[in-house]
């Protein structure tokens, strides 16, 4: 009987990297504004037609502001969740709650994770 080998991930391992192409702001309560340009032929037609934005501002949360400015490109998901516990101590299901967070970061290129190809 062979073993069939599975290729999964454990997210508490994964160390996030910011995407540096993408910029951000940061207000004076530390929440975070990622400022995401849209370019390429598709994207300056809808500018053009549909009247959309150049630059898309996307405002995160306290939670997610937190998690955004305590990537440093060194610290993994379990660092990061140890973290996110000790400044929230009351939230549920943080560690989940983190990475789906990261997830969707990942999926709208925003990070990438350390050692992946981009």
């Amino acid at each position: 009987m062979s073993k069939k080998k599975t290729n999964q991930k454990n997210y508490l391992d994964l160390v996030p990297v910011k995407n540096p192409s993408i910029e951000y702001e940061t207000d004076s309560e530390n929440i975070v504004t990622v400022l995401i340009e849209w370019g390429g032929f598709y994207h300056k037609i809808a500018q053009k037609i549909f009247h959309r934005p150049k630059v898309s501002e996307i405002k995160l949360d306290n939670y997610g502001s937190f998690v955004w400015l305590t990537i440093d490109d060194q610290k993994d998901v379990h660092q990061l969740s140890k973290d996110l516990d000790q400044k929230f101590p009351k939230m549920e299901k943080s560690v989940s709650r983190l990475i789906k967070f990261l997830e969707i970061m990942r999926d709208h290129n925003l990070i990438y994770w350390k050692g992946e190809e981009k």
